[in-house]
């Protein structure tokens, strides 16, 4: 393999094989010219799309929240169903974990506010029981 290697102004052409290296060349190295003028600043690029709003909660009673960041894969339950605490409301997959989130208390459903394949953040409204 050929190598230019530069060392105190001075560069070297070096030829390496099977371990041993030879000189082929030694010459001054060249001064760089003076840099070029910059180039015109390119226009900014165009923002990027807000990303969608989740839905409002627009249902009165409790509020169910994802308890970490995932995404939904299953939504149980529908408007106007009645649960029961504890019932399985939604399952959430974190981590590669499927978790379940559950009623507080026994009520109806008021809101669906997220669907399914949504992503969705800790504290981020699903449901609403009234």
């Amino acid at each position: 393999m050929k190598y230019k290697v530069t060392l105190n102004g001075r560069t070297y052409e070096v030829e390496v094989e099977h371990g041993e290296a030879q000189l082929l060349s030694e010459y001054e190295a060249i001064a760089p010219s003076a840099p070029a003028a910059p180039a015109p600043a390119a226009a900014p690029a165009p923002a990027a799309p807000a990303a969608p709003a989740a839905p409002a909660v627009t249902a009165a009673g409790e509020t169910v929240a994802a308890p970490m960041p995932g995404t939904i894969i299953d939504l149980k339950v529908s408007q106007g169903q009645a649960v029961k605490a504890g019932d399985v409301l939604a399952i959430l997959e974190a981590m590669k974990m499927e978790n379940e989130v559950m009623a507080p208390k026994d009520g109806t459903v008021a809101q669906v506010v997220t669907q399914k394949g949504a992503k969705v953040d800790t504290g981020s409204p699903l449901v609403v029981i009234a």
